[in-house]
């Protein structure tokens, strides 16, 4: 079976559901509050190992209360965490607002997150190098992310959500490098890409690979995503989603790079990953919270009309 593995994030996620957003300064009743399991790194991993794939996990949780909680997915979804390591202090927090409406507002504290370091990658680098495809993402410190790329002998797939200052040679080596389309404005400006129509997601994704990154995923939302390749002499590919009525969109975006990665794991193309990864993104928005959302099997999928 071929391995996945996730550098990255874990939280538990405080999940309060609202009718509408409180607009600042405004006290609004919730409907519902619940503890889930989260965080990106996390999340990704999850969705992957749900998929298929067999999936290993580096990263930190803090010695509270809400360690069993951030970690209960990944254990159900059998990720191995061996090299999950427990530090004192807090565990991630994310603080999830959503509202009738599906949309979500989002307050991370790091915790544990953030004495995820470059030692801590290091001590399992037989792990990271072993790996089909390693997953990063932008909630642990750079020094660490940067380490697991440079580690890896596998394909990289770089979440950089959110994006954080990291070296323009990691970026560029990102295989597919997966960005929304506010965060790929700002990758532009890590590799020094020109600035690019705000509404013009194509001219985005070829500016990004024609400044040196190996190939770029730009997330769309309900409107799927966009994919374009160093190699592919300008052209872009589009992938459609699903239509479908969103319940909750929390995490949505983590179950496509989880989904993206477990299909390339197992030797698809990039564009067909995509493809899948689309209807899968999908399919999350329809649950409530993040984990709890994600598909165990292809078979529940929507499919693009």
């Amino acid at each position: 079976m071929s391995r996945v593995v996730v550098v990255g994030s874990v939280n538990a996620d405080l999940l309060t559901q609202v009718a509408v957003h409180p607009a600042p300064g405004e006290t609004v009743l919730g409907r519902s509050m619940s503890v889930l399991a989260g965080g990106k790194g996390a999340n990704q991993a999850v969705a992957a190992a749900r998929l298929g794939a067999e999936v290993a996990f580096v990263g930190a949780v803090g010695d509270d209360s809400f360690a069993g909680q951030a970690t209960a997915g990944l254990r159900a979804a059998g990720v191995d965490l061996s090299a999950l390591a427990t530090v004192p202090g807090p565990t991630g927090i994310a603080l999830v607002t959503v509202s009738a409406d599906g949309e979500n507002s989002i307050v991370v504290i790091s915790g544990a997150n953030a004495a995820v370091a470059a030692d801590t990658v290091s001590a399992h680098a037989a792990t990271v190098a072993g790996a089909d495809v390693v997953v990063l993402q932008g909630e642990i410190p750079r020094a660490a992310t940067e380490t697991a790329a440079r580690l890896a002998r596998g394909r990289v797939v770089l979440n950089l959500a959110p994006v954080i200052e990291l070296s323009p040679d990691v970026v560029r080596g990102a295989d597919p490098l997966v960005v929304n389309e506010h965060e790929a404005r700002l990758a532009l400006a890590l590799v020094g890409g020109p600035d690019v129509p705000d509404d013009d997601h194509a001219a985005a994704a070829r500016a990004l690979t024609s400044a040196g990154v190996t190939s770029v995923v730009i997330t769309l939302g309900s409107e799927g995503a966009v994919v374009a390749t160093r190699s592919d002499d300008g052209e872009v590919a589009t992938v459609p989603s699903p239509k479908v009525s969103a319940v909750d969109t929390t995490g949505a975006g983590d179950a496509f790079v989880g989904a993206l990665a477990s299909r390339l794991a197992a030797g698809d193309e990039l564009l067909d990953a995509a493809r899948l990864a689309a209807r899968v993104g999908a399919y999350a928005v329809t649950g409530v919270g993040a984990q709890p959302s994600y598909p165990s099997s292809t078979d529940t999928l929507p499919e693009v009309r």
